[in-house]
């Protein structure tokens, strides 16, 4: 895949892996998507599926112990299709990829749904082991998908 050159609405997060510090997260995806022009109830989705993955993190990789994670946040081009890309890295404990799947959803229990959020929200979906431990997931959405229409009812796109 080609990658656009960087644009000034391009970013990297870099936190501490803290429970607390998901509104930090949900905060500056949040201004991101507005700014490349997706719809508030859009966002809203989108960011409920990135809280969900960082969640995974924390429990899966990390433990709930001490670790980072790395939000990346880009347009890329693929195909002549122009793309969203928002990817998480951690360093913590790698699980196997095939283990990552969905519940299945008449297994009626309380947690155990973000894998399946994740898919439905993102385009398309990918974990993979990072060479150095630690896994990194990378989430596509289409840009035709999420423009906003102009409608009076919507606020200005940041």
């Amino acid at each position: 895949m080609a990658h656009l050159p960087h644009s000034k609405s391009d970013f990297m997060l870099d936190v501490d892996a803290q429970p607390d510090l998901l509104c930090v997260i949900r905060a500056m995806l949040d201004a991101w998507c507005l700014r490349a022009g997706i719809e508030r109830s859009r966002a809203d989705r989108i960011c409920l599926a990135v809280d969900e993955a960082v969640a995974n993190i924390l429990r899966h990789a990390y433990n709930h112990g001490p670790g980072r994670i790395r939000m990346r946040c880009r347009r890329c081009h693929d195909g002549g299709q122009e793309r969203l890309c928002i990817e998480l890295e951690d360093d913590g404990r790698q699980v196997p990829l095939d283990t990552i799947r969905p519940r299945e959803l008449d297994d009626v229990r309380p947690g155990g749904l973000g894998v399946h959020l994740i898919q439905e929200v993102m385009d398309e979906v990918h974990w993979s082991h990072r060479p150095e431990g630690g896994t990194t997931l990378t989430m596509y959405l289409s840009v035709q998908d999420l423009a906003v229409t102009s409608s009076p009812k919507e606020g200005p796109n940041v």
